[in-house]
């Protein structure tokens, strides 16, 4: 179990923004201590196109948290988004040591269902278990202690592009932080938004982000699905300075303060000031104008995600619809609109189950950053994140293996780089 007042930071490196979120373990949950966002060009549709620019606004959001907690930051769970995503199913299976379930045996079923061949340019992000089955009984959400002699899982891999990873890695590295750990952010928004009912009678949660949509879908508790589509609150941005003929900066003031995605909601009556470009008078456009440029954007972004889900073959499984986070969903009209399009139930997710300063993450811009705090928690609770000391253990080990001056950490490994593999896998 994690300690109490121990802290824990999520980085959500979006294209739009970088924020990061500070909570504090408590014994009734996690407390939010700060948080700290600033706007970001260093990232096109969710990947780092631009490591200085992401650098600096990851440096800007981190000092501006820890500006607001009052604590140092060291150590964080960042999130990764972009096309490159995949997911795909695949089964374990391993025998049952001594007659009953363990957590030993659990791990080795997850590992085996996780040997399968991937691109040398890729990696497993997560192992996401759909449901275990002893024996011949499945449908078993958590089997240690069960009595059995056969154990199999069914789980869903989510895969991202090595390079993307490790590029959002060097960017925090740059910044003096750890990465204890890199969360697929559709994964982390879920965690916040989501509760254990619609998880189980099936849900999914669609994330719009400036550069991305991603989308995970929930089944009888477990993860299903999970993918991103590579268009997002830019798009409609591009779209509104084109017809518009106003800055891009214009065109997204425009959109967060007039903007609808559903055009019968605004009155014939209703105008809007355009500012001009390169030294142009402003301009009185009707509002209606500025709707009919934001709803077939909008309208095909849902009909993409219901594609997206149509090809899952689990549309009839999501009982309880769709819950829609992400900045691009505050437009006025977008939750009528994506019911009309998906076909299903909408609303959309707000950041739950924290306390402190709620005020501040109190929107679905930042559903990911407290996701990722939430899921940090989790994963100290569970043992499966590193602490700040031992991360930096790790990556101070690492490279001395690798160059051969074992005398810089003596006494903290072997000797042999042979046998400094065996500890590592051993120790963690």
């Amino acid at each position: 179990m994690p300690s109490q007042g121990e802290i824990v930071v999520g980085l959500d490196i979006g294209t739009t923004k970088v924020c990061a979120v500070v909570g504090e373990i408590a014994e009734d949950g996690i407390t939010i201590l700060g948080v700290g966002s600033v706007p970001c060009r260093g990232l096109r549709k969710g990947i780092v196109s631009n490591i200085d620019w992401t650098v600096r606004s990851i440096k800007d959001a981190i000092e501006s948290a820890q500006t607001m907690a009052g604590v140092e930051i060291r150590t964080v769970f960042a999130g990764v988004a972009g096309s490159h995503i995949r997911s795909q199913s695949s089964d374990g299976v391993a025998a049952v040591a001594g007659g009953e379930v363990t957590r030993a045996d659990v791990d080795r079923v997850l590992e085996g269902a996780r040997a399968i061949p991937v691109d040398a340019d890729r990696q497993i992000l997560h192992v996401l278990p759909r449901e275990y089955i002893v024996d011949v009984q499945d449908g078993i959400r958590d089997p240690v202690g069960m009595s059995g002699v056969r154990l199999g899982a069914k789980v869903n891999l989510v895969t991202a592009a090595t390079s993307c990873v490790q590029n959002v890695i060097r960017c925090a590295e740059r910044c003096g932080l750890v990465v204890a750990d890199v969360v697929l952010e559709a994964l982390a928004s879920s965690e916040a938004i989501l509760s254990d009912d619609e998880r189980e009678i099936g849900a999914a949660v669609v994330d719009i982000g400036g550069g991305t949509t991603d989308i995970i879908l929930y089944v009888d508790g477990g993860i299903a699905h999970a993918s991103v589509v590579p268009v997002g609150g830019n798009n409609i941005t591009n779209d509104i300075a084109a017809g518009l003929r106003t800055p891009m900066a214009e065109a997204d003031r425009l959109k967060r303060l007039c903007g609808c995605a559903l055009g019968r909601l605004v009155s014939d009556e209703e105008e809007i000031e355009v500012p001009g470009v390169g030294g142009q008078k402003p301009r009185r456009t009707p509002r209606r104008v500025l709707s009919d440029i934001i709803e077939p954007r909008v309208e095909e972004i849902f009909a993409v995600v219901r594609k997206r889900i149509e090809d899952t073959g689990l549309l009839e499984q999501l009982s309880a619809g769709v819950v829609l986070t992400g900045g691009a969903v505050l437009l006025e009209g977008t939750t009528e609109l994506a019911e009309e399009v998906l076909g299903m139930p909408v609303r959309i997710g707000f950041p739950t189950g924290v306390r402190g300063i709620t005020q501040l993450v109190h929107g679905p811009q930042y559903a990911t950053g407290v996701g990722l705090v939430k899921y940090g928690a989790q994963a100290i609770a569970d043992g499966h994140a590193r602490t700040a000391d031992v991360a930096q253990s790790i990556v101070r080990m690492t490279a001395a293996a690798r160059k051969g001056v074992d005398e810089e950490v003596e006494g903290t490994m072997p000797k042999s780089q042979s046998k400094f593999w065996e500890w590592l896998k051993a120790a963690f």
